[in-house]
């Protein structure tokens, strides 16, 4: 009895990465597009009425949207067709997604405070920089300026969105959520006590992406300075 087995011909192994590349640049140009399209309306909101009131209503939903989105990049480092691994995508991920649905996008209180801003701005800069770098790279590689750009612009940018960003925006949110008793119906543990904690563990969370993020530093800007040597 003869068993039909399917065969990888050379054509298709050939095709494989080129489809895995322009599947990737889509991806990648598809996030550029939305987070330049947020920090166009942020800035465009800004300089019309010279307050920081309005980010949320006037980009949260997109943002929630793109962040949403980027579960794919969890899942992009589980099957391999990246080498970022799955943990730290999925830490950041997890951070933001949680920042932005559980406590923000929850907390009508605090959608207008400055700090929402602020993560806001960093966040929009930090991924046109990071998504147009990684587009680049899909089809060739990525001009030495943006290069430098993607792999110095975080020092400053991250720091932002974490510190007068994300965290004093869950800090200023304790008092609602304590008021208001949140998630007592789902969860089987106080939600305040858990962002309590979670506010004590960020830095150290963050720390972990940061250093991981100057250890690529270190590799890719290594690589742009042995070329130009050479």
């Amino acid at each position: 009895m003869k068993t039909s087995q399917t065969k990888t011909t050379p054509s298709t192994q050939s095709k494989m990465p080129q489809l895995r590349n322009l599947y990737l640049f889509s991806y990648n140009f598809f996030q550029c597009l939305g987070w330049a399209l947020s920090l166009f309306r942020i800035l465009s909101i800004f300089f019309s009425t010279n307050s920081v009131n309005g980010a949320f209503s006037a980009v949260g939903d997109l943002i929630c949207l793109l962040q949403c989105i980027a579960f794919l990049e969890v899942i992009h480092g589980a099957i391999g067709i990246v080498p970022s691994g799955v943990v730290l995508p999925l830490m950041q991920w997890g951070g933001r997604t949680h920042f932005l649905l559980a406590v923000v996008r929850k907390i009508h209180e605090v959608q207008e405070l400055p700090s929402v801003f602020i993560t806001f701005v960093a966040w929009s800069f930090s991924e046109v920089i990071r998504y147009s770098h990684y587009a680049l790279n899909c089809i060739g590689t990525p001009p030495n300026w943006i290069t430098f750009i993607r792999y110095n612009a975080f020092i400053v940018l991250y720091p932002i969105g974490i510190f007068p960003g994300e965290m004093w925006l869950m800090y200023q949110a304790l008092p609602y959520i304590k008021k208001q008793n949140l998630y007592a119906d789902s969860l089987p543990f106080s939600y305040y006590t858990f962002v309590t904690v979670l506010l004590f563990c960020y830095p150290f969370l963050w720390m972990k992406l940061y250093l991981h993020l100057f250890k690529q530093r270190r590799s890719k800007l290594g690589k742009q300075q042995k070329k130009k040597s050479n």
